[in-house]
């Protein structure tokens, strides 16, 4: 038996669902239920009702925020090795640290976060919603963490100061992409529009006809005119972007753009994960209680 029917044999059995990022690996989206961004996959996740078991194929933070909101269900994630570097470049010591600095301040923390941060803060935003959460709060001064450049392309839009915590956090892969490589791109395709993630560097953002979340980039493509689009985010998106629009061509900004996190599962993980029912997320009450409300909350204003 193949694996691929394994999975699904297995997944019948325990009724479980898969959830997938947008960057895994081409197969592993393709056996999954649902596809999407964290933002998607956590309402997903949320919403989701005939599931006992979720398999979350995707980083750390992503399975925690999905067991933090289905305290009643089991999250598994399929290797241990999937973790976000930037999730764990902010500490809740940091987080104190700059509330301490900052009195009054709201803190607002990118879901790429581990549980234990979001116990800290106020609501919790995604790369697709985070212009909205930080426009929800009166104040002009905004704790932000832990992605430098998001904050950065939030604090353009809403004219607010972003303060990061930590200063420098950012997105391994995202910090790849560079001006120069999209220029000698547009030479060759004259023609083509460019859209990049808003994890990407203020100068990468300048050369983008769009930015925005995965989601975002995906109905983009969708309604573009043009024909060739230069994609300057995590390659995994190319497989959905391509399934969605066979008759467009997409082009890398950076071709080693790859996420080594991510790419830790395979189809042979997610079946042994199913099939053993490890590694099971496990938050203790305290911290999942008070992540979940900043979660919540975030859901409550994008309603």
């Amino acid at each position: 038996m193949k694996i691929i029917d394994k999975i699904e044999k297995i997944k019948k059995e325990k009724k479980a669902v898969i959830l997938a990022h947008n960057y895994q690996r081409p197969e592993i989206q393709d056996i999954a239920d649902y596809i999407g961004d964290s933002i998607e996959l956590s309402r997903k996740a949320k919403e989701e009702k005939k599931a006992e078991i979720i398999v979350f194929a995707a980083v750390d933070f992503m399975a925690e925020s999905a067991a933090i909101l289905n305290p009643k269900k089991r999250v598994l994630l399929p290797s241990l090795g999937a973790r976000c570097p930037m999730a764990q470049m902010l500490t809740t010591d940091e987080i104190k640290r700059y509330k301490a600095k900052y009195p009054g301040a709201p803190v607002v923390l990118y879901v790429n976060t581990l549980a234990s941060s979001k116990a800290q803060c106020d609501i919790c935003c995604t790369s697709a919603n985070a212009v909205e959460v930080v426009n929800s709060f009166d104040s002009n001064t905004i704790l932000f963490g832990p992605d430098r450049n998001l904050a950065d392309y939030v604090s353009e839009i809403t004219g607010k100061k972003l303060i990061t915590i930590p200063e420098w956090g950012f997105c391994p892969t995202h910090v790849l992409f560079q001006p120069e490589d999209v220029l000698v791109l547009k030479m060759k395709y004259p023609d083509a529009v460019v859209m990049v993630h808003p994890e990407c560097s203020s100068e990468m953002r300048k050369v983008a006809d769009f930015v925005g979340s995965t989601s975002k980039m995906c109905k983009y493509a969708k309604n573009t005119d043009s024909k060739t689009i230069i994609v300057g985010t995590e390659r995994g998106l190319l497989h959905r972007l391509k399934k969605e629009n066979p008759e467009k061509v997409f082009l890398m900004a950076y071709d080693d753009a790859i996420c080594p996190n991510m790419k830790l599962l395979t189809l042979e993980k997610i079946y042994s994960s199913l099939k053993n029912e490890h590694y099971e997320i496990k938050i203790p009450k305290r911290v999942a209680k008070k992540a979940r409300k900043a979660l919540e909350r975030m859901f409550k204003l994008n309603n």
